[in-house]
């Protein structure tokens, strides 16, 4: 975490701009504040952003969902001869989601060794929330081309589309439309830091009311330079509904990760 921190701090390379960090305490902190907040289920999604590190990075993500009944089981990968062998191994001992962060990481979404990662999850059907987008800053390795060629090889995967694809909307967009189980996730999209960056387009706002049953709210908590109540005001300020809202809130979330209605109370997300 510390590590993640002067990456932000300094204002690093794949950030490209000041970004204050509104939330800097530990995990037992993080973990009170989205109680305090009423958020019902959160992930931990950890990545790897070189070798040797995602199994090391899986055990942290295990014990906290461990520790913490309201953690989604998470988990990572990187291209390496292992990956196949431990993401299977993830897989079995319920992980109900990865992160990848193809940006961080600057690796091929079809790198040989993850032939075997990808087929695995197409089969399993864990979500893979993926950031392959090209914000902030993009990379040879990030934008449309990467991940319409990953889906062309792998049209089954479940995936969830980190920051509404930013700055690519509407090619982004146009997987989501075009793929089953692909998904977009709000991650800051909407909101004035981001508008600033990566403005969302208003004329595709018919598309996104379309797509209600393919988004899912994420907020990349703690990892951001405003309060985290600022990320559900610029959904509802997009005036597309308290239904649409809802969906995006709570109803898609329960539906992606499949979990029990007795186990949550609707509208606490």
């Amino acid at each position: 975490m510390a590590r993640v921190r002067e990456q932000f701090d300094g204002a690093g390379p794949l950030i490209g701009r000041e970004w204050p960090l509104r939330y800097r305490g530990d995990d037992d902190e993080r973990v009170s504040q989205l109680r305090d907040l009423g958020v019902r289920r959160f992930s931990a999604l950890p990545y790897a952003h070189r070798p040797d590190i995602a199994e090391y990075l899986n055990g942290w993500a295990a014990g906290l969902a461990d520790a913490v009944p309201e953690v989604l089981r998470s988990a990572t990968f990187y291209p390496e001869p292992s990956a196949g062998e431990y993401v299977a191994r993830r897989i079995d001992q319920g992980t109900e989601v990865f992160k990848v962060h193809v940006q961080v990481g600057d690796f091929d979404v079809l790198d040989p060794l993850l032939r075997d990662v990808w087929g695995r999850l197409e089969d399993a059907g864990t979500p893979v929330v993926i950031h392959v987008n090209a914000g902030p800053v993009a990379t040879p390795r990030t934008g449309p081309e990467p991940l319409r060629a990953l889906m062309a090889a792998y049209p089954r995967l479940t995936l969830v589309l980190a920051h509404m694809g930013a700055p690519h909307y509407d090619e982004f967009m146009a997987v989501v439309e075009k793929y089953e189980r692909v998904h977009l996730d709000t991650t800051m999209a909407f909101t004035d830091f981001w508008e600033e960056m990566a403005p969302f387009p208003r004329d595709l706002l018919p598309r996104l009311r379309d797509l209600q049953a393919k988004v899912v709210l994420g907020s990349d908590f703690p990892n951001i330079p405003y309060a985290y109540a600022h990320q559900l005001e610029a959904l509802a300020r997009l005036g597309l509904g308290d239904d649409w809202l809802r969906d995006i809130c709570w109803h898609n979330g329960v539906r992606l990760f499949e979990t029990p209605a007795t186990d949550l109370t609707e509208g606490s997300a």
